[in-house]
């Protein structure tokens, strides 16, 4: 049975993003502070993304993207990448049977050939079981990085233009579009990161050119329903303009509302 829907107080669900990403951070400093391995808090922080994946799919929100693992984090020492792959893989085998029964749909976005068979296996699994699933679409962006996205992006372009099925005059930004990861979804709408930095670290840096930002000082295990709802509500009262003037956006708002122009 799916879980009952959710709506935030004060805001209409028109009003809700129909695309969020975010990034999480702070799992490790989260564990630090309570003097305990970095690998609790990425425990932690496994059960933040449950609560909130079950929140986004209650809220009919569209799509869920979460950044688990960029291609910088190979950086890190090599036994806490270790316990990552092993809780990658522990956590797909627990939770990809309660997420096909609530109608998501997983896609994993990166390059993923870098992991090994088994984990890679178990990702394509879990792509091929949920494929046609109706409700929140969850992407997991796993060795991912927007350099590498928009790399492949001009391979695949390149070989297009190659077998003589593109121009390359006729290359736009819709051809980059449509080449680059989650080109099946609406652009991100919100873009949330945790842990109080304040910059997109290389992630989707095509797709988030006019998706809204919301910062946040808490950790990403501390991270809550309390939190998605402020930073939707702050989404919500947000005017996007696209490079309007505000006067021409309230205009526009007024037609949709009346189908006339006021």
């Amino acid at each position: 049975m799916s879980p009952e829907s959710l709506t935030i107080e004060g805001v209409e669900p028109e009003k809700y993003p129909r695309h969020i990403v975010v990034i999480l951070d702070g799992n490790g400093r989260w564990a630090e502070q309570r003097h305990s391995p970095r690998i609790v808090g990425h425990r932690a922080g496994v059960e933040t993304v449950r609560k909130v994946v079950q929140d986004c799919s209650r809220l009919k929100i569209q799509a869920l993207t979460v950044f688990a693992f960029s291609s910088e984090n190979w950086r890190r020492p090599e036994k806490e990448v270790g316990f990552l792959m092993d809780l990658f893989l522990t956590a797909l085998n627990k939770e990809v049977k309660k997420l096909h029964e609530n109608n998501i749909k997983i896609q994993f976005i990166g390059d993923t050939a870098a992991f090994n068979d088994k984990l890679q296996k178990r990702m394509r699994d879990s792509e091929s079981l949920t494929d046609n699933n109706t409700g929140l679409a969850l992407n997991i962006a796993v060795n991912y990085g927007g350099h590498w996205d928009i790399t492949q992006a001009m391979k695949k372009i390149a070989i297009q233009i190659e077998n003589n099925e593109l121009s390359s005059n006729d290359i736009t930004a819709e051809t980059i579009k449509r080449n680059v990861c989650l080109s099946d979804l609406p652009e991100p709408d919100l873009f949330i990161r945790t842990g109080g930095e304040q910059r997109i670290s290389n992630f989707l840096i095509w797709q988030l050119a006019y998706t809204e930002l919301y910062f946040t000082d808490l950790l990403w295990p501390d991270f809550n329903r309390d939190e998605l709802f402020a930073a939707i509500k702050t989404f919500a009262n947000r005017q996007r303009r696209f490079g309007q003037t505000s006067a021409q956006v309230e205009t526009d708002i007024q037609v949709d509302a009346t189908g006339t122009n006021k």
